[in-house]
């Protein structure tokens, strides 16, 4: 990833890492390069969603001198009262000095239960699937970033990392301005540092 070009102050120059395919395999690069830029930028707070723990885990590893934030599904996603996030990950995760936040989904939520019961999509769902255009893994980075905010676990006041995936793993990250849920249409994605190309549906 190269670094801004100050040769020119109307212009930022960077690069994105294109993935050929989703998924985990994408996991460390997504990583590195959102770490790489953290850095370029001295980014304090990071936003990663994990669904195991594995990912949250290798992100505590590699942004232990950063504010971040682990997100789960919340508590129920697959099964009634069911936790995905496994303990031995819970654990080192914590240890590791990261947050983890399991909550509602922010694109999710009483929404979903309506298009369940009712068979007819709410406007949270609506945002989700418009947002899956660019990647489920964009879709995944902004809603954990509006999740976090609602949490008072990053602040809206200045830019976050917030990294995401197609299921499990990292193929996507985001350089973006977050805000609360309530607030939806002040978030602004500034940068994308990683995706994948999605050449076929």
């Amino acid at each position: 990833m190269s670094a801004e070009n100050k040769s020119d102050s109307s212009e930022l120059t960077g690069s994105c890492v294109y993935f050929k395919k989703t998924g985990k395999e994408n996991t460390s690069k997504t990583l590195e390069a959102a770490a790489k830029r953290a850095e370029e930028l001295g980014i304090q707070n990071v936003v990663v969603a994990s669904t195991s723990g594995e990912t949250g885990l290798m992100a505590a590893n590699i942004f232990a001198s950063k504010n971040l934030v682990v997100v789960s599904h919340s508590t129920g996603f697959v099964k009634p009262d069911y936790q995905q996030l496994l303990p031995e990950f819970r654990k080192k995760i914590e240890e590791a000095g990261a947050k983890i936040l399991t909550c509602q989904h922010a694109f999710g939520g009483v929404g979903r239960a309506v298009r369940k019961k009712l068979e007819t999509y709410e406007l949270e769902e609506i945002i989700a699937y418009t947002l899956r255009i660019f990647g489920e893994g964009t879709k995944v980075a902004v809603e954990i970033a509006l999740m976090t905010a609602d949490a008072g676990l990053i602040p809206t006041s200045e830019p976050c990392i917030s990294v995401g995936g197609s299921g499990r793993g990292a193929d996507t990250a985001i350089l973006m301005k977050p805000a609360h849920a309530q607030n939806f249409f002040d978030l602004r994605i500034m940068e994308i540092l990683a995706k994948p190309r999605l050449e076929e549906l």
